[in-house]
């Protein structure tokens, strides 16, 4: 009981000790810069709090949901799975940490903590858990029912392992690791798999030799991978050994094992590692001459000098000239030729390539940059730089290349070029001004109305916001309607012009925030109006995403897109607006004459709602459409044609009928410089 007592003692001091001033005080400064939703400083904290008490699970809780905020989810998975250490009765938390590792492909991870909450009675557990699971042990099932009628399906091995170790099947998974290696021992890949399911296994030491195997000779991506889960020391000469069993035909380690025993004068058994590598591998001209020079040292001459001989007849001059000072003779005189610049260029720009298609963005700047060396007019390497940049987000960077690529006498590699900076180079700009105008002729109203804005923005280094001056009209050629019921006129837009100053989120996911202050100066006014110039506050959200073959220049098939906006106006009673329009249709190739004809068959389904229930605001719309531009004129100038059905959603104080027909043309035009 002495014991029991002193051990509550200290676990309450510990509890006690968790969050010191300091953490609290770092704490309280976390959750304020929430309130502002000043994600950054805030993580700063939170992060601050952990390094003084790192034993508190719901620091690490809030840090991980704020992380999740800004888009972090592997660093989110991180800090709920340190939470979950912490205290492993919190369900909910684990649950959390389930369902980011299974986001973030850790789908074994995933399942194990779905599987252990399930059996504990968690419903949700329960339910992800079939989710996960159902699909993997019919995938099982599959594959061993193809490889009972195909023994020697590679790619049935390889997928049934890959299943069953998601499936915690170790053992299943390890012997069908071990079978897809076998008939593809060039898929080092298949090794790093291996190690991985043995160390799980706890088999340390076949884990080892699999794992040092993926480490020599296997592409960097897989190396580097391999090299993370082997111990931190330098193998062991058994280990080399080991590995060698299982890969025998792997030169970089068997070099490695050669020249290990060279380090430790272990002559005979280097020599041997090198007699193996000169027979697999004859033109390895390094192995050769380190064969021969060994042989020669020890006076086996009739045995060293042929193979140095073919050094000295070989392409590598200076390991020649190795040799020739190893058997006193004079070095060549002859000058090495030097690669031409133009190979050097096309194996640099092949590497690239490969290093693009399996993601190594970094690897393929490098190999780009030597090419672009090598050969500095070559426009589709600076063409292919700017992608390089864009995709890894350094624009800035990206806009120079696609600048010069512009450049090129390729008209279709220039014209690429030129879009991809007209794209990118306004949002790089100190200051940026846009302007757009749009004109809607509507049957129903018979009535042309006109939206337009000019805005110039100013964009601040490391600053999320976008501030800006802007002004906007609206307005309507015909002014009024008679309402019925004796309401009065109906007036059909604002009639003004607004002068506003606002900011604006830079898109995040799509989705773009603002909020603007100004005064609305009406251009046409009655006594109900309440004066010429009134206050304007406006602000709302944004989000717009497009799907298949959008309308431009060469596209053509299926699309979709859609737009959700939220708008709160202080001028319509401090209401809020919803606006949802989806389009999906087909687009259709352009036309090689009459400028490039170019168009879109649609069908509409538009929403409107707001949130003080008024009659002219609730309503929905669907109805075909067309929307076309010219290829040869601007790509901004836009036109459309949309027959609707309408109907009002609420209709009390409605002077109209509920449904409605409408024919709506409409023209829209906007520059930016």
């Amino acid at each position: 009981m002495g014991y029991l007592r002193v051990g509550l003692l200290l676990a309450l001091i510990s509890l006690v000790c968790a969050e010191t001033p300091d953490a609290r005080a770092a704490l309280d400064r976390a959750y304020e810069l929430l309130k502002t939703k000043d994600y950054a400083s805030a993580i700063e904290s939170f992060q601050k709090a952990i390094e003084i008490a790192p034993s508190n699970p719901s620091t690490r809780k809030d840090l991980a949901y704020t992380l999740l905020k800004i888009g972090e989810a592997e660093a989110a998975r991180d800090q709920f799975e340190e939470a979950v250490k912490l205290d492993a009765s919190d369900d909910h938390v684990a649950l959390e940490f389930a369902f980011l590792c299974y986001e973030t492909k850790e789908q074994v991870k995933a399942r194990r903590i779905f599987k252990r909450l399930a059996e504990a009675g968690n419903a949700t557990a329960k339910e992800a858990f079939e989710n996960v699971d159902v699909p993997l042990r019919e995938g099982i099932a599959r594959t061993s029912k193809t490889l009972e009628l195909d023994p020697q399906n590679f790619s049935a091995h390889e997928e049934l392992a890959h299943l069953a170790e998601q499936r915690d099947e170790l053992e299943l998974a390890r012997e069908h690791y071990e079978k897809a290696w076998k008939l593809k021992p060039q898929r080092r890949d298949l090794l790093l798999d291996l190690g991985r399911v043995l160390k799980a296994q706890d088999r340390m030491d076949d884990a080892e030799a699999s794992l040092l195997a993926a480490s020599r000779g296997a592409e960097p991506r897989i190396a580097e991978e391999a090299h993370e889960l082997l111990p931190a020391r330098y193998p062991y000469v058994y280990e080399f050994e080991k590995a060698l069993e299982l890969d025998p035909s792997n030169i970089e380690l068997r070099r490695e094992l050669a020249y290990l025993h060279l380090a430790m004068s272990h002559a005979p058994e280097a020599e041997k590692q090198f007699e193996v590598l000169v027979q697999g591998s004859p033109d390895d001209l390094l192995s050769v001459a380190q064969l021969g020079l060994m042989r020669l040292s020890r006076g086996d001459e009739a045995g060293a000098m042929p193979l140095l001989e073919k050094v000295l007849a070989g392409s590598d001059d200076d390991l020649a000239d190795r040799v020739r000072s190893a058997l006193h003779l004079p070095k060549t005189l002859k000058r090495r030729e030097e690669q031409p610049r133009a190979q050097v260029s096309d194996e640099a720009k092949e590497l690239a390539a490969k290093s693009l298609e399996k993601g190594y963005l970094k690897d393929a700047v490098k190999y780009l940059r030597v090419a672009h060396e090598n050969d500095p007019v070559d426009f589709d390497v600076m063409l292919k730089l700017g992608w390089a940049y864009n995709i890894m987000k350094d624009d800035e960077e990206a806009v120079k290349w696609f600048n010069v690529a512009r450049r090129s006498p390729d008209e279709k590699l220039a014209g690429e070029a030129n879009r991809a900076y007209k794209n990118l180079k306004p949002a790089l700009q100190r200051f940026r001004t846009t302007v757009w105008a749009s004109s809607t002729f509507s049957s129903r109203w018979r009535d042309d109305f006109t939206y337009a804005q000019a805005k110039t923005e100013l964009r601040l280094d490391h600053v999320p916001l976008r501030f800006y001056v802007s002004a906007r009209f609206i307005g309507d050629a015909r002014g009024a309607v008679d309402a019925r019921a004796g309401l009065g006129p109906q007036y059909l837009s604002e009639r003004s012009l607004i002068l506003a100053v606002g900011a604006a989120t830079i898109p995040w996911r799509r989705i773009t925030g603002w909020f603007e202050a100004g005064e609305a100066f009406r251009y046409r006014t009655t006594e109900a109006d309440g004066g010429r110039i009134v206050p304007d506050y406006r602000g709302g959200l944004s989000f717009g995403k497009g799907f298949g073959s959008l309308l431009a220049n060469g596209a053509h098939g299926r699309f979709a897109e859609m737009n959700l906006d939220g708008v709160f106006v202080s001028r319509f009673g401090n209401d809020s607006l919803l606006y949802a329009q989806a389009r999906a249709g087909y687009t259709l190739r352009g036309a090689e004459g009459a400028k490039g004809f170019h168009g879109q068959l649609l069908w509409n389904f538009n929403l409107t709602a707001d949130s003080k229930s008024q009659y002219w605001a609730n309503f929905a719309e669907t109805g075909p459409g067309f929307k076309f531009q010219f290829e040869q004129l601007p790509a901004s100038l836009l036109f459309s044609v949309n027959v609707l059905r309408g109907v009002y959603l609420i209709n009390d104080g409605n002077p109209r009928r509920p449904n409605y027909n409408e024919l709506r043309l409409g023209v829209w035009y906007a520059f930016s410089n």
